[in-house]
Parts: structure tokens; sequence; C-alpha cells
């Protein structure tokens, strides 16, 4: 947390107070600037340019036996494609890995800026992100599901999947045109907006514990506390680290799936 932060989150040092959604809230830029250009915004923007850089540098020139950046975007490239990509989607999946590889950066480094110093804000953390993102992918897996089965052969495959029992479509068919119509977006989007706000309060309320016991109020007796939440900021900072990559991974994961469906329904 930077030390506006935690000052806001200690109440300007008149007595502690626990970090609340104000550490979510931010003015524009600069006087005058439009109301949606904010921080999150500009570190989206830097996430674009760092993701673009990154495989620029990795693969503008590519060499025979990699080195160096090169080799650290091949085995980021594998694993989006052995772990995402042709595991969810099957032999059509080498087509989608430019999105899903870009997909899968682009929210790592959108949630890293949570505790890389000077940014520390997980964008992710503001609804606006996951929502567009889990627009796009809702979209595209319409757009495929009507290509490939047309909209008839959709829904049919989707509420009436072959070898079920037949009284059981009553109960089954309205539980998935739910899920996959209304719920589906809407949980794509939450679990990684709801994992972000949640990490990024949690680092907030120990970093603020220990600049109030060990700055703020040093006290004999505070003191401890303290030392526990300095602790637990950098044990939390590990573990938020751990979180914020495996959220890329779900979301990116569940996009593969969705595409794999739209494109394999029998599958």
């Amino acid at each position: 947390m930077s030390a506006s932060h935690i000052l806001a989150a200690s109440g300007g040092g008149e007595e502690f107070q626990a970090p609340g959604l104000e550490l979510f809230e931010f003015a524009p830029l600069w006087d005058g600037a439009p109301s949606w250009l904010t921080k999150p915004v500009l570190l989206a923007a830097l996430s674009v340019i760092i993701v673009c850089g990154f495989f620029w540098a990795a693969f503008s020139k590519p060499k025979l036996v990699p080195r160096g950046v090169q080799n650290i975007g091949e085995v980021g490239y594998l694993f989006v494609r052995d772990q995402i990509a042709r595991p969810m989607i099957g032999k059509d999946g080498d087509r989608w890995m430019p999105f899903l590889v870009s997909t899968f950066f682009f929210i790592l480094i959108m949630n890293w800026m949570g505790v890389i110093p000077l940014m520390q804000m997980p964008i992710a953390s503001h609804i606006a992100f996951p929502i567009v993102l889990a627009a796009i992918v809702y979209v595209m897996m319409w757009f495929l599901s009507i290509k490939h089965q047309g909209l008839i052969g959709w829904f049919k495959n989707m509420m009436f999947p072959p070898g079920l029992p037949k009284p059981l479509y009553v109960l089954y068919a309205p539980i998935e045109l739910l899920s996959v119509i209304v719920l589906r977006p809407f949980t794509h989007s939450v679990r990684l907006f709801a994992n972000m706000f949640a990490g990024h309060l949690l680092l907030a309320f120990f970093a603020t514990v220990a600049y109030w016991f060990l700055i703020e109020k040093l006290t004999g007796l505070g003191a401890g506390l303290g030392v526990v939440g300095f602790a637990m900021t950098i044990v939390m900072t590990g573990f938020e680290m751990f979180v914020q990559a495996l959220q890329a991974f779900i979301f990116t994961l569940l996009a593969a799936s969705y595409i794999g469906g739209a494109l394999h329904p029998d599958h």
C-alpha cells in the first residue's frame, strides 16, 4: 500500500480505522480531465503496453534457440496452449491462441498492478473491467454458437442434450438455460472482481495495522501488533500474487471452455 492509501485508511492519524471503499475511489488524473480518466484507466492502458511490448521483444526477431525474453515468452505461450487451449477447445485450440494468450497475460498484468510499488491497484477490483472482458467472451460465445450450430440448434443442444431420461429435461432445461444465458457472464466477471477486491482490501488492512502501530502510534504494547501486521503484509502479498495469477488462469480457462462448447457442443 502507498502512504496516501494508508493515511486515508487510518483516518489521517486521528484514530485507527480499517480501510474501506475509499481505496477504490479515484478522482480524474488532473483538474479538468474527463471523469473517466482515472488511475485504473491509466494502469489498464499501461498493462496493454506492457503485454504488447513484452511479446514484441520476445517474438519480433525469434531465434532458433530461445534466449532471454523469448525464452520466457515461449514458456508462457506453451503454458496457455497446453493447459488451457488444447484441453478446453481441442483440435481448434491453436487457432484461438492469440486471443487466449492476450487475455491471460493482460489480466495477469492488470492483477499484478496491485503489488507493484507506486501502482498498487489491481485493476480488476473495479467491476467495469471484468464486466467488459466477460462481455467480450459472452458475445463471442453467442456468435460462434449460432454460426456453428444455428440458433435453434444451439438452444436444443444446450437444453436437451441426448442421453438423459426425458422426465429429467423438465428440470435440466430451464436450469441450463438460466446458467448459460444469465449466470455465465455474471459469474465469469464477478469471480475475478471479487477476488481482486477482497485481496486488495485485506492487504490494505494489514498494511494499515503495521503503519498505525509502528509509525503513527508507536507504543510498547502496540509494537507487537504492528510487527504482526507488517509480517502479514509480506505474507499476504506473496499469497495475493498467487491468487492474482490463479484468477487470470481461471478466467482464461473458462473463456476457452465457452469457446470450446460453442465450437463442439457434442463435447
